[in-house]
């Protein structure tokens, strides 16, 4: 397999299209989700039109060994991961105190626990080739608390603080990490995070996952570090920083309030 990537939640939303995004430059893939028959799906498709590679593994990231399972798969297909995508992730939202903890905690698992792990593992192996691309998908949620979704956002803030610290860590050895910074997204996310619970973010005119994929890529092709889709987004984002802590909460929660009166 040659310039192959390894996308994370690759059957729907951002991570299908980095995924297409990826084959149409003619770049393998190594494509990680829990549903393989989607993923079988979108092979067939790219197989046929672009004349690539890809191979597809169903895993449930939610289970503690199953990082280290995807990275000894691929190990053992003598597959060389030159970019990485950990693109898995999934919110929920409510009042903290009545929110399911099996649910948050496999949260924790796919946002955190995971992209920490495949990050560690794939990234020794570019080090050691002296080369290697990284994109973490974070989100605009990761820049200040977010009550009603406050394991989210926190998870969030994790991946923005830790791919700046490895970022830095690798600078030097020509492996980069890039963190990409979506604010609301046509996706599946909403319906996830949301449940069936009124969200007036679905009624707003929101970018597409193939605009924020086209967007993310292009920046870790760049090498960049962090990136915010969206000039509005850009703007609140860097904002917050001026204001005190709390009131930068008591605004996300009036936010919150208000898309779900």
């Amino acid at each position: 397999m040659k310039n192959t990537a390894l996308i994370t939640g690759a059957s729907g939303g951002i991570g299908l299209e980095l995924a297409r995004i990826h084959a149409s430059k003619g770049g393998d893939l190594v494509l990680v989700a829990r549903n393989k028959q989607k993923l079988d799906e979108l092979k067939a498709e790219l197989e046929a039109k672009y004349r690539i590679s890809v191979y597809t593994i169903g895993k449930d990231l939610s289970a503690i060994n199953a990082v280290r399972e995807v990275y000894e798969e691929t190990t053992e297909k003598n597959i060389q991961v030159d970019c990485l995508v950990n693109n898995a992730g999934f919110g929920s939202s409510g009042m903290f105190c009545d929110t399911d903890w099996d649910e948050e905690s496999q949260m924790i698992q796919v946002n955190v626990a995971a992209l920490t792990q495949f990050t560690k593992l794939y990234m020794r192996n570019m080090l050691e080739r002296g080369q290697g691309r990284i994109l973490n998908v974070c989100s605009t949620a990761a820049f200040q608390p977010g009550p009603m979704m406050s394991v989210y956002y926190a998870s969030k803030a994790y991946v923005l603080s830790f791919s700046q610290a490895v970022a830095n860590e690798v600078r030097d050895n020509g492996v980069t990490v890039t963190t990409l910074c979506p604010g609301p997204t046509a996706s599946g996310f909403h319906a996830v995070a949301y449940k069936g619970k009124r969200d007036s973010s679905k009624d707003q005119k929101l970018p597409t996952s193939r605009q924020v994929a086209e967007y993310g890529y292009a920046a870790m092709e760049k090498g960049k570090k962090v990136v915010i889709h969206g000039f509005m987004n850009r703007l609140v984002a860097n904002g917050v920083r001026f204001l005190p802590r709390e009131l930068s909460v008591m605004m996300v929660r009036k936010l919150k309030d208000a898309k779900e009166n």
